[in-house]
């Protein structure tokens, strides 16, 4: 279960803690989120260990809380966040009833990836606000009804901000050979504009890579983050863009989980490659009409390649 899918279900190196055998409390936190109460219940629970490696967790049994909450229990010394921004986050979670583990990344090496500024989770955004990579936050949400009626048990939660990730392509920009691609061009942020005028139909799939990426190469059955800005190739009407969002886009690739243009497009490119797709109809939506793209639409995307993993 991935972090996200664990908070969703739960809620209905750097350098170390000054004091990493301390509780968190609300004077501890330059920043923090809920209630008073709420605040005070989770700033009785004890955080022990030093960033980077799992810590141990320890509090009095059965944990309950009224409504999720956070506080910093550490400050990091990296980069500034930024709303908008893919965290890599270490995370490990225990259950408010009993302090097993639900979900520990340190143990199988295998970081998550985390929005900062997802909607889902405003405590969360609350804490992290004004906030550095190397932060480590403690989070808990209350217990509650689970996906089969079960009721399941509050969760304790510490999430080490490892890193994040990049928000646009970075590599060698590389010079488009065929003949009727439509043009690109880039604001200074990243943000693509496309520009259809001129550009043949296509009879298959057409894969352009525009920017050249360094990272090792996206495979089949992987998550990937990406922002993406996607046209009709008819007109140029824009139908969607995470650029427009403000947030990067993940998901499974190679899987279905997405258009066949994009997983056979994106699968064997590298990560921080910027590619241009431009999708025959067959190849996206067919003959359904998915509005805002009519049916028999031919769609053209740039996708940066943020992250595989």
């Amino acid at each position: 279960m991935t972090t996200t899918l664990l908070l969703t279900a739960c809620g209905s190196a750097d350098e170390p803690a000054d004091e990493p055998t301390a509780a968190a409390t609300p004077d501890a936190a330059e920043e923090s989120a809920g209630t008073p109460e709420d605040l005070e219940l989770l700033g009785a629970v004890q955080v022990e260990g030093e960033f980077g490696s799992e810590p141990t967790l320890t509090f009095d049994q059965p944990f309950e809380i009224g409504a999720p909450a956070a506080l910093v229990v550490s400050e990091g010394d990296g980069d500034p966040l930024e709303e908008g921004q893919i965290m890599v986050v270490d995370v490990l979670a225990v259950s408010g009833d009993a302090g097993e583990t639900l979900q520990s990344t340190y143990a199988d090496g295998s970081p998550e990836r985390l929005p900062f500024g997802d909607p889902g989770f405003p405590q969360l955004n609350a804490a992290l606000a004004g906030q550095n990579v190397g932060a480590r936050i403690l989070y808990a949400v209350p217990g509650g009804a689970g996906q089969e009626g079960e009721e399941v048990p509050a969760t304790v939660l510490t999430i080490d901000v490892v890193d994040v990730l990049p928000t646009r392509a970075e590599g060698t920009p590389v010079e488009p050979t065929a003949e009727g691609l439509p043009t690109v061009t880039l604001a200074e942020d990243g943000t693509p504009t496309i520009d259809v005028e001129g550009a043949t139909e296509p009879t298959e799939l057409v894969v352009q890579t525009l920017i050249e990426g360094e990272g090792p190469v996206v495979e089949s059955g992987q998550n990937i983050s990406v922002q993406y800005h996607g046209v009709l190739l008819s007109d140029g009407t824009v139908f969607d863009s995470s650029w427009e969002r403000g947030q990067p886009a993940q998901f499974g690739i190679g899987v279905g989980q997405v258009i066949q243009g994009w997983d056979q497009g994106l699968v064997g490119q590298k990560v921080g490659s910027q590619v241009l797709l431009v999708i025959p109809s067959e190849l996206a939506y067919g003959d359904q009409d998915r509005d805002p793209i009519p049916a028999n639409s031919d769609l053209v995307f740039v996708v940066d390649i943020l992250d595989a993993y």
